[in-house]
C-alpha cells in the first residue's frame, strides 16, 4: 500500500529514491519493478526505437513549461520520431535526473502529463530509472512496431513527388516568443492560447499516419520524417538522405504570424523555428493530393527533383538561416 502522499514542501530528497519510485507505480505499467521490461511485438511487425534528452533551460524552464506540459512534450518528442516511421506506439522508458531540491509535486506532475500523452496517443510507461544530478533532465526511449514494407524512411523520396506538410510550422517558436515576453504588440487572446499550446503540448501526428495508411492502396514507398529540428532542416535532411533536389514554392505564412512579428522573421520561424512536430512527407502526387482531400491542415509546399538542388522561390535552401536572400 502506498504511503499517503506527502506535503508540497517535501523534495525528492527528502522522499528517497525508492519512495519516489514507489509513488511513481501508478503512473507505469504493471510490469514496472523488475530489472528490465518484457515487451511483445504483433506478429509480424519490427521494433522501431527512438531517444530523446530533455535538459532544463535548455528545452524546458519554469518560465515557459509547466510540469504537466514538461511531462507531455517528453513523450510527445518521442511518439512523434515513431510516427514519422510509420510506427504505432508501445511504450517508453524514463530516466529521470533530478536535483534533491527537486519539490516531489513538480515530478508527480511531470509524470501525469506523460500519461495524458501516451492515453491520447497509446503506450505506456514501462519502466525506467531515476539518479540524482545537478541539472533537471528526461531521458525518453520510445518503443514502437511496424510493418517492414509500411515503414517510412528519409531515403525513399523519388523525384517527382510532391513534398507535402501536415500542418503549419512556426507557431511553437512564437508559443516561445510569447511566454518569454520577447514583444509587447498585442495578440488575440485565442490566437495565444493556439500558439502557446503549439508551444507546451505538440501533438504527434499519428492520424496523418493512419490515413495515409488506409489511402495508399496498393502500397507505395514513401519517404518522411518529423520537422522538430526545423522546416528547413528537414526538407534538406530528406533531400540529402535520397539524393534527390527540391522546388520549395513560396511559403504561406501561419495567419498573424507576419502581422505580430514581420514578414523576415515569421518566415524565419517558420523555416527555423523548430520543435513544431509536424510530419513532412514526399508523396506521388495523386497520394499527396488525396491526403489534402482528408486531412484539413496539410499543404503541398514544393516537388522533389532529379537534381540534387534544393531551392526555395529559386534561392538555396539551406540549413541555415538564408531567409534574407528571398524575402
Amino acid at each position: 500500500q502506498l504511503v499517503p502522499p506527502p506535503p508540497e514542501s517535501l523534495t525528492v530528497a527528502d522522499l528517497g529514491e525508492l519512495t519516489v519510485l514507489e509513488r511513481l507505480r501508478p503512473y507505469c505499467s504493471s510490469q514496472m519493478g523488475d530489472d528490465a521490461a518484457v515487451q511483445s511485438l504483433t506478429a509480424g511487425q519490427q521494433l522501431v526505437v527512438t531517444t530523446d534528452v530533455l535538459v532544463e533551460d535548455v528545452h524546458f524552464s519554469e518560465q515557459t513549461t509547466p510540469a504537466d506540459a514538461v511531462g507531455w512534450r517528453a513523450a510527445a518528442v518521442n511518439l512523434s520520431d515513431l510516427a514519422a516511421m510509420g510506427a504505432a506506439p508501445l511504450g517508453l522508458t524514463v530516466g529521470l535526473a533530478l536535483p534533491g531540491t527537486t519539490p516531489w509535486d513538480w515530478v508527480e506532475v511531470v509524470y501525469q502529463g506523460m500519461a495524458d500523452c501516451l492515453t491520447q496517443y497509446g503506450g505506456e510507461i514501462l519502466g525506467g530509472d531515476l539518479v540524482q544530478s545537478s541539472t533537471a533532465s528526461i531521458a525518453v526511449t520510445a518503443l514502437g512496431q511496424v510493418v517492414p514494407d509500411r515503414a517510412i524512411y528519409r531515403s525513399a523520396a523519388q523525384p517527382g513527388q510532391s513534398i507535402v506538410v501536415t500542418g503549419p510550422h512556426g507557431l511553437s517558436r512564437a508559443g516561445l516568443a510569447l511566454l518569454q515576453g520577447q514583444f509587447a504588440d498585442a495578440v488575440a487572446p485565442e490566437t495565444q492560447q493556439q500558439w502557446i499550446a503549439a508551444h507546451q503540448f505538440p501533438r504527434p501526428r499519428f492520424d496523418a499516419i493512419a490515413t495515409l495508411q488506409t489511402l495508399n492502396q496498393p502500397h507505395r514507398p514513401i519517404a518522411g520524417m518529423d520537422s522538430s529540428d526545423g522546416l528547413a532542416n528537414a526538407i534538406v535532411q530528406l533531400c540529402q538522405s535520397s539524393q534527390v533536389g527540391a522546388n520549395i514554392q513560396p511559403l504561406t505564412l501561419a495567419p498573424g504570424l507576419a502581422a505580430w512579428v514581420g514578414e523576415a522573421r515569421a518566415l524565419d520561424w517558420t523555416l527555423y523555428g523548430g520543435e513544431d512536430f509536424e510530419l513532412v512527407l514526399s508523396l506521388p502526387p495523386d497520394l499527396a493530393t488525396r491526403l489534402l482531400q482528408q486531412l484539413p491542415g496539410c499543404a503541398i509546399i514544393g516537388q522533389t527533383t532529379q537534381k540534387p538542388a534544393i531551392q526555395l522561390a529559386g534561392h538555396p535552401l539551406t540549413l541555415t538561416r538564408s531567409y534574407q536572400h528571398f524575402t
